[in-house]
């Protein structure tokens, strides 16, 4: 009898670590699939990012934002885009070698006399050479004549630089204030929802914060492009300036050496 129990004792082990190997196995078995499967999903997820593409998934924020505000911001977008574009194309023009100019007006003025030198200004593009053109026809009169329109003459000329440069600023205070206007009404829209529904349910928020949110996003995406191309055009600005000075000052000295 003790033989017995003994011999159904140890094939009960037998089996027990039969079925634990068993049990092991096919649970290993099953991890790795579930893993695989994850790792298959998350390819193909991946995949489907990458092949939406930057544009269409901007497109589809734009849209889900709401075509209200989302529309007036593109708007300020284009708008500032367009002034800066015109202001960095202008200056760009506007800017002028002012030593070259400064040397060629003296060796006209050195060679044919003044109106020598206002032929050269008359061909040369540029502020500078302006205020060369304005001082030059005032020199007959006197030097106090020629350096009151020199200064008149480059007030105007600052005012061509910064035209229409206040409507960048505008439109940069203006996208994100829009974006944050487009904030409080998709919250304001959440909690109009909770108070209908009678409860917290986050299906019933989640429209109106994420509108809430794009507009924002947008808003101070647009802000950000519009300031860099504004701190560009101020620099320019200032740098054409500073050469308009500097060059001013250059023909007053040219024009008390004409005299003597």
């Amino acid at each position: 009898m003790k033989n017995l129990f003994s011999l159904i004792l140890l094939v009960s082990l037998m089996i027990a670590g039969t079925s634990a190997s068993f049990a092991f196995s096919s649970t290993h078995n099953l991890a790795t699939e579930l893993q695989d499967d994850v790792v298959a999903a998350d390819t193909v997820a991946a995949d489907d990012t990458a092949s939406v593409g930057f544009h269409q998934e901007l497109k589809k924020r734009f849209i889900e934002g709401g075509p209200g505000f989302m529309g007036v911001v593109l708007l300020c977008l284009i708008l500032g885009l367009a002034i800066a574009i015109e202001r960095i194309i202008y200056l760009n023009l506007s800017t002028t070698n002012s030593k070259k100019l400064t040397q060629e007006v003296e060796d006209a003025l050195a060679s044919g006399g003044v109106n020598a030198a206002k032929e050269v200004c008359r061909n040369t593009k540029g502020p500078v050479a302006s205020i060369f053109y304005q001082g030059l026809d005032r020199a007959d009169e006197s030097l106090e004549a020629a350096e009151k329109a020199v200064v008149a003459y480059g007030g105007v000329q600052m005012g061509q630089l910064e035209k229409n440069v206040s409507w960048i600023s505008l439109f940069i205070a203006l996208a994100p204030m829009l974006g944050f206007m487009g904030t409080v009404i998709g919250m304001i829209q959440a909690f109009d929802k909770i108070e209908a529904a009678g409860d917290m349910q986050p299906s019933l928020v989640a429209g109106g914060i994420k509108v809430a949110l794009l507009t924002t996003v947008f808003g101070l995406v647009v802000a950000i492009i519009l300031q860099v191309f504004y701190n560009y055009i101020i620099a320019k600005i200032d740098s054409i300036v500073n050469d308009m000075e500097d060059a001013s000052i250059s023909l007053m000295d040219l024009l008390v050496k004409n005299k003597k």
